[in-house]
């Protein structure tokens, strides 16, 4: 049997190969890829994303252990992605995400793999849309995509997500950090984890200030639709219970959790549920899963196109540019002009 077969057979052996290709970038994992992409596009991806210090790895994991014994007596396969900060010397992960994950050691149902990010900003590694797509294929019905925690940068995640969770916690400064760094606009759901701490009223009522007073128009920076006369469904109002339409827009509800214990992570579940349901509802789902392919497809073309472009120029021609550059003899603006037309160059100015 091929890799592909074998994964697609049910091998966790398979899948972990299979990851471990992707990540660096093998021609072999491609074309695999290529294989099971007929496969995929079945699971429901939830992407959490926060500063440092929210306790995002705790929730994961609660979330995960709630999916795996779902009330209505199904279990769903969970796939997690987490995605760690990489070592400045080696490259590598540190994999602190598995020690706070121990409560899923051993669940067949679930396969948790952490990734180093190598240096890529917007907290996701490159390679996560393949090994996403990979745990996709390999029928892991809800997949959970956590970034980096830098804080500032993580919109990418709403990208790839179709429910993006953003977490915060009382009492690591500045209330309206997230603010700043626009990173609220991405939220689906936000989360207020460590919500047994004090504190915790000053927080929620911060976000719900922003929430307030974000325009409709404007917090649908990535993923939320611009379409005029669109209202946000209110955060304690389920879709169920106002007739989602065409003409209706998500606003963030506001959930409390306290993950080292479980609190509110049902009350959780039940939100990425009701989003969920909107999304399906009001078409948005084929608008997000439309725009996560052309993401994905606009990556891949840039970094094919560099590749042939590098593979195509001159020995020593992109140095010489360089040095021209450092001399301020051109500005960086002629420079690509240089190296993108070959046939213009003569090493001078």
């Amino acid at each position: 049997m091929t890799l592909a077969q074998e994964l697609l057979s049910g091998s966790r052996l398979a899948l972990a190969r299979l990851i471990t290709q992707i990540e660096n970038g093998t021609e072999a994992s491609r074309d695999i890829l290529d294989e099971l992409f007929a496969h995929s596009g079945r699971s429901y991806l939830i992407g959490v994303t926060g500063a440092p210090g929210t306790g995002k790895s705790s929730l994961v994991n609660q979330l995960a252990i709630e999916y795996r014994r779902s009330q209505d007596g199904s279990s769903y396969r969970v796939g997690i992605v987490a995605v760690d900060p990489s070592s400045p010397f080696t490259g590598g992960a540190i994999l602190g995400d598995r020690v706070r994950m121990r409560d899923l050691a051993g669940d067949p149902g679930v396969f948790i793999r952490s990734m180093a990010s190598r240096g890529s900003l917007g907290g996701l590694a490159t390679a996560t849309s393949g090994v996403v797509q990979a745990m996709d294929a390999a029928g892991f019905e809800i997949i959970i995509i956590e970034t980096v925690g830098a804080g500032q940068s993580e919109v990418d995640i709403a990208k790839l997500a179709h429910t993006t969770l953003v977490v915060e916690a009382p009492g690591l400064g500045d209330d309206i950090q997230a603010l700043k760094a626009g990173i609220l606009e991405i939220a689906d759901i936000l989360v207020i984890n460590k919500a047994d701490r004090p504190g915790v009223e000053l927080t929620e009522r911060a976000l719900r200030s922003m929430l307030q007073l974000s325009h409709p128009g404007e917090q649908a920076f990535l993923h939320h639709s611009n379409k005029p006369g669109h209202r946000r469904v209110a955060d304690d109002q389920p879709p169920d219970n106002v007739g989602v339409t065409d003409s209706a827009l998500w606003q963030a509800p506001i959930i409390k959790t306290v993950a080292l214990y479980g609190q509110g992570v049902e009350e959780l579940r039940t939100s990425i549920d009701h989003h969920r349901q909107y999304l399906v509802k009001t078409s948005e789902f084929e608008r997000r899963e439309r725009s996560r392919l052309k993401a994905e497809v606009d990556l891949l073309l840039r970094e094919t196109l560099l590749q042939r472009w590098r593979a195509g120029i001159a020995d020593g021609q992109y140095e010489q540019v360089l040095e021209c550059l450092l001399r301020r003899e051109i500005s960086p603006w002629s420079a690509v002009q240089h190296l993108v037309d070959g046939s213009h160059w003569n090493g001078g100015g």
